[in-house]
């Protein structure tokens, strides 16, 4: 046994569907070499990777039409990494990263559910140097400005993973961080374009958040 508990659920997006292994609830914890805790995760933010968030839906949804031609994308704090997933059907250039430890092996295993070939996974970790990962041509995330500490290491690990023209795409729940990461990223040389989410989930539950949408035409 793992140490944790998981189901199986399928979420409609559109006229797809994905078959997704998650944790059963958000009281799941098992790190019994440490590897969480080297991370600086938590025992109460252990579960939270391994939820389906609504943002995760939304920001899945929008992936199904975003253009992806000739682009290399980066989904960050990816999580169970739904939009990763998305992108990967439509064959798009796609590297999930993550830092908790358990994200590579759900995402394997989301992966082989929905008969999908491998995917690109890298360990992302916003507050330390990630020398493998590289520079990409659109990074997205879903619900990512939960820390008071994060529109600062956010927006710096983003610049640092960004080519020279691209786009960044956020999709944030109205947390209170948001104004904090959106100075950061203008202060960095983006241009924001925030534009609100759609009120209603695919499941058809209600939605409150925006898009964060951030260009740089290049230096």
């Amino acid at each position: 046994m793992p140490g944790y508990q998981v189901k199986l659920e399928t979420h409609l997006l559109g006229s797809s569907h994905f078959e997704i292994r998650s944790l059963l609830n958000r009281q799941q914890y098992a790190d019994p070499d440490g590897a969480a805790q080297a991370a600086g995760i938590s025992s109460a933010s252990w579960p939270l990777f391994g939820m389906v968030w609504p943002s995760a839906r939304m920001l899945a949804n929008a992936m199904q039409t975003q253009d992806l031609a000739g682009k290399r994308i980066l989904e960050i704090g990816c999580g169970l990494a739904l939009a990763s997933l998305v992108i990967h059907r439509r064959l798009g250039d796609i590297t999930a990263s993550d830092c908790h430890p358990l994200t590579g092996a759900f995402l394997a295993e989301n992966a082989r559910l929905n008969a999908l070939p491998h995917l690109k996974y890298q360990t992302g970790h916003w507050g330390r140097e990630n020398p493998e990962l590289g520079r990409f041509d659109l990074i997205i995330a879903s619900d990512v400005l939960y820390e008071r500490d994060q529109p600062d290491t956010l927006s710096r690990f983003i610049d640092r993973h960004s080519a020279e023209e691209v786009n960044v795409i956020v999709l944030d729940p109205d947390r209170g961080n948001r104004n904090g990461f959106c100075r950061k990223m203008v202060a960095l040389g983006y241009v924001l374009d925030l534009q609100r989410a759609g009120v209603t989930q695919t499941t058809g539950e209600p939605y409150k958040g925006h898009f964060l949408n951030f260009r740089r035409a290049g230096r």
